[in-house]
């Protein structure tokens, strides 16, 4: 690579990127034309640590990453998407296992990534379903959560075709006491909203053992 030659424009060019949440190989084009010469730099640089992958054609300079930046960049590998099912169940103590993936729904396909940050899973849903999220500031970074009712809505509809009786609900073992009347209004309005008797006969059984 001819170190002597380079040394000092691999330091401009980190330099320029060590302060950015993320960045990719476009970005570098402004201080480096050569596309070769910033792949080879990038994966050497990853080797060594000096900078993560997040995917293909994504990396990011900083070497702490706080949960906050973690959810940050679940929402940016797959775009739109929004933390949504097992991870914000756990997140508002409706499922007491932690979750050991991070659990997303998106409008487009089935997909998951992985990296040093952890694994993601990003789950289909019709684009009328995609709602029911808020965006949350942390440190600076913008991140898409599900509410409480429409992480419990994913969850409920991605098992629709296995939860065939109140038994199978009951199965689930959601902690129904951590959702108040309002969350259950919300939740009626997604089941309305996606229309199927299936998840209607779903909402009944749920309601029931919500009450008893």
């Amino acid at each position: 690579m001819r170190n002597g030659v380079y040394q000092p424009k691999i330091k401009n060019i980190l330099s320029k990127v060590e302060n950015l949440p993320f960045f990719s190989l476009d970005d570098l084009l402004p201080l480096e034309r050569n596309r070769e010469f910033l792949k080879t730099l990038l994966s050497r640089y990853e080797r060594f640590g000096k900078i993560t992958r997040l995917k293909k054609g994504l990396y990011t300079a900083r070497t702490s990453f706080s949960s906050h930046y973690t959810e940050f960049a679940a929402c940016l590998l797959y775009e739109p998407s929004y933390l949504s099912l097992d991870y914000m169940l756990y997140y508002h103590n409706i499922l007491t296992e932690i979750p050991v993936n991070f659990t997303l729904v998106s409008k487009r396909k089935t997909m998951r990534f992985s990296n040093k940050l952890g694994k993601f899973f990003y789950h289909k849903i019709k684009d009328k379903l995609f709602c029911g999220f808020n965006v949350e500031k942390a440190e600076d970074f913008y991140i898409f959560k599900a509410t409480k009712a429409k992480a419990l809505f994913d969850f409920l509809y991605l098992r629709k075709n296995m939860l065939i009786d109140k038994k199978s609900v009951s199965e689930l073992r959601l902690n129904l006491r951590n959702l108040n009347k309002k969350d259950m209004q919300e939740l009626a309005k997604y089941v309305k909203m996606e229309g199927s008797k299936k998840m209607g006969l779903i909402f009944t059984h749920l309601n029931d053992l919500w009450k008893s």
